[in-house]
Parts: structure tokens; C-alpha cells; sequence
């Protein structure tokens, strides 16, 4: 993948929600110094917070590449966004996305790209031969975010606990997983488009031998208990070795994310069931600490759950990105 090239304008899409926009989400806060700008289609439900811009506003704003921020079910490039897209590529932008339905396979925006001089930047593309796992014992520490449901707050748990690690001059590289964690930090693997026998061992290729005290902390994705997600999560945790996992959950969903009939398990089902999967491949696993995300809850309310997630599983609680990751790093430096 070649370099993309900074600073971007968000593209959120007709997103139905805040949570669909996932994406744009996690660049703004993780690499506000990226986020120009955001360009919305009618009907848009998702608000970054950032001037709405038009194309030409934009490019006089500096922005170089319109990145599709918008995480929807499958994945897939919409209909309804091709004229913005061949418009802004018209305009001198670049073009990158996280999608499964890739820039590079739609012909009319492969066609303008290359009569305008611009890029397509396809972040969800596999660019290297990931090897089979092998379940060898690797030198240095591992973290693993698990989480109750999809996008519940693994990536943010991650992401927090090494902005805290470093800032305390620990050792911690996060690893990203997914597109959003690599458009963020410029590499990682795209885990759910890895070939399924090779899943685990691109795992094991992104958190090699390290120094000692040296922690990986690996960004989670989808959920043991999600019934469209779960594989890629398995391969988390076996391909992953954690030494340590944290819970994430988030406490005012009604059903599991897309799946009107199913309902969000319990934490302590969570804690379960990923410590008996993790411990297949390392015994010595441990669950540390829990992460709530609680963005939709006041203060009062959300320090008041954390408290009674404490009291009934035994373990720190926190929100990271509301809080702070101090409770969740102390419970790793105690390994």
C-alpha cells in the first residue's frame, strides 16, 4: 500500500448513525491533526463535529485525500456515493477506504483515478504472505482487547493503554487489526480480509519475538459471541498468544450489534469463555481489567457502573478514552 497522503477529508456517507461512521470516529480522535474537514450526504445521521465541507472548500483547506469513513454491514461501496466519489477524484483528490468492496475493483473510479492522476488506496488488501500458526511460545508480552459485541471500544482500550504505557516510558506498540487502526498508525494487518487458514498466523507475523518487558497490545475485533463475527476473533486469541486480556463492553445496547435476536452476554460470560479459548494456546493467560465504554451515559451514572462492574467481577474498571487507562496499565505492570 503506498503512502497516503495527509490531511483528509472524512467522508461520513448517508450514515444511519454515529456508530456506523466508526471509522472517521477513530481517525478524528486518534489523528485529529488529519481530520480537515467532513462532507456529508443527505440524510446523514453521523456528525464528527468538524466544518462540513464541500469538495473545492476542502482542496482550498489543504485536504489531499477524501477517506470513506463509513463502516456499513458488508462492507460494500454504495451507489448512492459514486458521483461524490468520481467528483472528488475530478477534484484532485485521492481516494482511500476501508471497505471489503474495493476501489480497485470498480471500474468507472479505476477509469477517472487514472485519467485524473490520482490514487485509489485500498487499506482492507492483505500485502503480505502470512505464514500458518504454528502456536510457537514467542519472547516478549501480549495484550488482547475481547469484547462482549463488535465495536464496543477494543481498538480505543488498545489504543489508550499505550498512549498511558509510553507516556509512564514503558515498552507498547499497539497493533492495529482493522482498517480504522490502520489508517491511524499506517500499518497493521487487515485481519477479517486474511484468507481464514492464514488468520492466526498473520497474528503471530504482527506481534513477533520482543524484548522481555516489551507489550503488544492487540486491537480486538468482532466477538466470540457474535454470530457473524466470531471467526476472526478466535484467531485473535489463539494466533495472539495473550498473555493478559481486557473485557470491553458497552452497557446501553439492547442486542447485539446487527442482530435484532440476539442479546449482549454478560461480563462475566465474556471472562469465561475468552480465558478458556485464550488458554489453549498460552495457560498462563490472565484477564486483568475491564474496559466499559461508557460515551453514552452522564459522569455520574458511568462512575457509579464502573463502580458495580468492580464490586461483582473483582476486577479495575474504567472507561479509558473518558477516564483514563491508568487502572488498566497498573493491572498489566502487576504481571
Amino acid at each position: 500500500m503506498s503512502l497516503i497522503e495527509t490531511p483528509y477529508l472524512l467522508f461520513l456517507g448517508d450514515a444511519p448513525d454515529q456508530l456506523a461512521a466508526k471509522v472517521a470516529q477513530g481517525i478524528k480522535d486518534w489523528r485529529p491533526e488529519y481530520a480537515i474537514g467532513q462532507y456529508r450526504l443527505e440524510g446523514c445521521k453521523a456528525d464528527m463535529g468538524l466544518p462540513d465541507m464541500n469538495l473545492a472548500t476542502a482542496k482550498a483547506a489543504g485536504c489531499k485525500t477524501l477517506v470513506i469513513g463509513v463502516a456499513n454491514r458488508g462492507g460494500i461501496i454504495s451507489p448512492a456515493w459514486k458521483k461524490l466519489l468520481v467528483a472528488a477524484l475530478e477534484e484532485g483528490f485521492d481516494l482511500a477506504s476501508g471497505l471489503h468492496n474495493l476501489l480497485r475493483d470498480e471500474a468507472d473510479l479505476v477509469a477517472v483515478a487514472a485519467a485524473c492522476g490520482r490514487q485509489l488506496h485500498d487499506v482492507r488488501v492483505p500485502s503480505v504472505d502470512y505464514p500458518i500458526a504454528n502456536g510457537v511460545k514467542r519472547t516478549g508480552k501480549r495484550m488482547l482487547a475481547v469484547g462482549t459485541d463488535c465495536s464496543v471500544g477494543k481498538m480505543y482500550t488498545a489504543l489508550c493503554m499505550e498512549k498511558e504505557m509510553r507516556a509512564r516510558g514503558l515498552k507498547a506498540s499497539f497493533r492495529a487489526t482493522g482498517q480504522t487502526g490502520i489508517l491511524i498508525t499506517g500499518d497493521g494487518v487487515p485481519l477479517d480480509a486474511v484468507i481464514a487458514d492464514f488468520m492466526a498466523g498473520s497474528v503471530e507475523w504482527l506481534t513477533p519475538d520482543n524484548d522481555a518487558d516489551h507489550w503488544d497490545l492487540i486491537e480486538g475485533q468482532g466477538s466470540l459471541f457474535h454470530v457473524s463475527y466470531s471467526g476472526v476473533t478466535m484467531a485473535l486469541v489463539h494466533g495472539g498468544q495473550p498473555d493478559a486480556l481486557v473485557l470491553c463492553h458497552e452497557p446501553t445496547r439492547p442486542h447485539m450489534r446487527g442482530l435484532p435476536g440476539y442479546k449482549l452476554p454478560s461480563l462475566k460470560a465474556l471472562n469465561d469463555l475468552a480465558l478458556e479459548v485464550a488458554k489453549v494456546a498460552n495457560p498462563a493467560c490472565k484477564v486483568v481489567g475491564i474496559s466499559i465504554n461508557t460515551q453514552h451515559m452522564a459522569e455520574a451514572e458511568a462512575r457509579a457502573y464502573l463502580a458495580q462492574v468492580e464490586a461483582e467481577m473483582g476486577l479495575p474498571a474504567t472507561d479509558p478514552f473518558r477516564f483514563g487507562a491508568g487502572v488498566l496499565v497498573n493491572a498489566l505492570e502487576a504481571i
